[in-house]
């Protein structure tokens, strides 16, 4: 549900925005969106080169436009910044813990798979440095990006007109440079899903890989081609069940499954660290957690807040997510059995 569930919210989103350019119904959109995943997993299913250098040339083109938006928008907005406005309605609505929550669950869809570069630690020259540095600088550098963008929007917009835009960014550099501007930004954000997606799908059958070598998923999972040298039965696996879910459900649905879903995950593997410091005190530790046990405790804490906001603000997504997970643990026991007796 976490690493296919975000393949196909992509999908589902590249489907939307091709959408906009070429008027296409919703069933065209669907297909198109469940053929860009297997389309994606069949350039990895052909080796680790071709999925890099797909990644590669996305990268730089994303980089690029977007740095380019941001120096548009901040240098030919007009608007003074405005970064509190009042509501629109004048509603004077108190503070609400639980849609504060809500909320949270589409800024943490923006920095979905911020975790994805561990998949590769094995393959690091210095993990016990590198790996932490990774996720630190690289969502720094994320948030950085986001923040600047955001000012860029808010020098062209007003706060109403964010609020109400399905495509801010089409909006605000459509504003200035016309249609021609906002089907730019449209290809741009294609080029950075498809980037993304790519991503998923090349890093997620390292893990199915590795579970498998560690008895832990079918053996079946840990076998690598032996013409393309890539893990080909989970690529297959994952490609087909992200399609699936691509067809089957809508851009916000998933998402909200998907983040639900991956930070109660996200919670149990932080809670385990304090589980292994109090049961394993002396095993060898390559890595300090700062400011122990203080920076685990928030996280746990964040993780159950953010978890307990969705079951009463959107219980019947807060329900879909947990079916999803309790469906897993039947097939769990019994791969487990099959493995065992194998």
């Amino acid at each position: 549900m976490i690493h296919s569930g975000s393949i196909a919210a992509l999908a589902v989103a590249f489907g939307l925005y091709v959408g906009q350019i070429l008027a296409l119904s919703t069933a065209e959109k669907k297909m198109l969106s469940a053929m860009c995943i297997l389309a994606l997993t069949t350039i990895n299913c052909l080796g680790i080169r071709s999925g890099k250098l797909v990644q590669n040339l996305i990268a730089v083109a994303k980089v690029s436009g977007l740095a380019g938006i941001i120096l548009l928008l901040c240098l030919r907005g007009s608007r003074p910044l405005h970064l509190f406005e009042a509501s629109a309605n004048g509603s004077g609505r108190m503070f609400s813990i639980g849609e504060f929550g809500i909320a949270l669950v589409a800024v943490l869809w923006a920095y979905e798979a911020w975790h994805v570069i561990s998949f590769v630690a094995g393959e690091m020259k210095r993990p016990q440095r590198d790996l932490p540095r990774s996720l630190f600088y690289g969502t720094a550098v994320v948030m950085l990006v986001y923040v600047v963008t955001n000012l860029g929007y808010y020098h062209v917009l007003s706060a109403a007109e964010i609020r109400g835009s399905k495509a801010v960014a089409a909006l605000a550099v459509g504003r200035l440079l016309g249609p021609i501007g906002a089907t730019f930004i449209s290809l741009l954000i294609l080029v950075s899903i498809l980037g993304s997606m790519n991503g998923m799908i090349l890093t997620g059958p390292r893990v199915y890989y590795a579970m498998a070598r560690d008895g832990a998923f079918p053996r079946a999972f840990g076998r690598i081609s032996d013409q393309y040298q890539t893990p080909m039965l989970a690529l297959i696996v994952q490609g087909a069940w992200a399609a699936v879910l691509a067809a089957c459900g809508t851009y916000q649905q998933i998402f909200t499954d998907v983040i639900f879903t991956a930070w109660i995950f996200y919670g149990l593997a932080v809670a385990g660290v304090l589980v292994l410091r109090r049961n394993q005190p002396r095993m060898e530790r390559p890595f300090r957690v700062p400011r122990y046990p203080w920076v685990p405790l928030l996280f746990c804490l964040a993780a159950i807040g953010l978890v307990i906001s969705t079951i009463i603000e959107r219980p019947n997504r807060a329900f879909v997510g947990i079916g999803a997970v309790a469906c897993g643990i039947p097939a769990y026991f019994f791969s487990k059995s099959s493995i065992d007796r194998g």
